[in-house]
């Protein structure tokens, strides 16, 4: 139990799938538009980008994280055909104040779109300057509860994986589940991704287990989770490597909840970080991540450029500016206005397809996977457009 104990104390729970990045949550404040109606663009202008980054922070992560998403933009800028993009980095100090302060510099500078921030709080306030000048930002925060208006968040989100599992699940013959979510935001937010992914599928949600995050709440429910697993065919676990998920894929089937039985299915990524690939009570439970072979690829191109491995969220930034200058390099007036950004076929990333919808939430073209002797297989590739099964 030690290193459970490690990882309980140290956990930064947030509502990721992707990656173990702590994202703060808020509520929209201050007044903003319906969505930026974006700066009049078209074909061969050039279009400036604010790249808003959590630089100034004092923290040795941030200022990778910022270097990181820098690198993967300028990449994707070099890899642009048909679109001139001017783009200047603003640091934000990682925080509502300091996005503040980076958006209206940004704009006042002539920014046509903000690209970042990072953290939800950052994002949130940087779009309330942006709404007032009709600026519409791409922030890279995977938190829903900002999105809307004329704020868009890249980051992947709960319910896009809820739904990619779900839906296969649902194809493997599984008709119904049972949820285990932590008391606390990100598990709510699962929760609230689970169920109605299950509604849209037609999987029956036969109990939804919630624990206190501590071994002591997880091991006092196991009765509970015992109960509502084995009246299911599958069962979602929602919590990440630094939280829950190793000691209830320890617990489970101690308590006779036997995955080949009980399929397990978790909303979190189980290659990250890589330890978790060791896991016994991984083996063979399913999970949602993009298309592998485009992050490779992209991977592969970033270690090239700058002789160091790419952060887990710099794709992020690249798929920012691809959306951009795919909408530049298409002709069409107010390239960068809500109507073009969320045009229904979405746009091409280095880790597959998404696309932005009204709301501001995203859609991405998730592979689905399975861990066997301790190595990732895909099981059911990503989609390669988003007019397929489940969208």
């Amino acid at each position: 139990m030690k290193f459970l104990a490690r990882a309980f104390k140290a956990a930064k729970w947030a509502a990721i799938p992707a990656a173990a990045l702590a994202l703060a949550a808020c509520e929209p404040v201050g007044p903003r538009s319906a969505g930026g109606s974006g700066p009049r663009t078209g074909s061969g202008e050039t279009v400036k980008v604010a790249l808003l980054v959590p630089r100034g922070t004092g923290q040795a992560g941030d200022e990778v994280l910022a270097t990181a998403l820098e690198n993967a933009a300028r990449l994707a800028i070099a890899d642009l055909n048909g679109a001139n993009i001017d783009m200047t980095v603003y640091g934000t100090a990682g925080s509502a104040a300091g996005a503040t302060t980076a958006a209206s510099t940004a704009i006042n500078d002539g920014a046509d779109i903000i690209l970042g921030p990072v953290y939800a709080d950052a994002a949130n306030a940087a779009g309330v300057v942006a709404a007032q000048r009709g600026v519409n930002v791409l922030a890279f925060s995977n938190n829903r509860t900002i999105a809307g208006n004329n704020v868009f968040v890249l980051g992947p989100l709960f319910e896009t994986s809820a739904m990619r599992l779900m839906n296969y699940a649902k194809s493997q013959g599984k008709q119904s589940v049972a949820g285990i979510y932590a008391d606390n935001l990100a598990g709510q937010l699962a929760q609230h991704a689970v169920n109605g992914a299950a509604s849209r599928a037609g999987v029956t949600v036969t109990g939804s287990v919630v624990h206190p995050f501590s071994q002591q709440g997880i091991i006092d429910a196991m009765p509970q989770i015992k109960s509502a697993a084995l009246a299911a065919d599958s069962v979602f676990l929602t919590s990440t490597t630094d939280g829950a998920l190793p000691l209830l894929t320890q617990l489970m089937p101690e308590n006779g909840i036997n995955p080949e039985e009980h399929q397990y299915i978790s909303l979190t990524r189980l290659d990250i970080p890589p330890q978790t690939l060791e896991l016994p009570g991984v083996q063979n439970a399913w999970f949602a991540l993009p298309d592998p072979g485009r992050t490779a690829q992209f991977n592969a191109r970033y270690q090239g450029a700058y002789g160091t491995s790419a952060h887990s969220i710099a794709g992020l930034a690249y798929d920012g500016i691809a959306a951009i200058g795919a909408l530049m390099a298409s002709g069409r007036q107010n390239a960068l206005s809500r109507q073009s950004l969320t045009q229904s076929q979405g746009f091409e990333g280095v880790t597959g397809i998404f696309r932005l919808n009204s709301d501001g939430t995203n859609d991405r073209g998730l592979a689905v996977a399975t861990i066997r002797d301790k190595q990732v297989v895909v099981i059911d590739g990503a989609p390669r457009s988003f007019s397929g099964v489940g969208f």
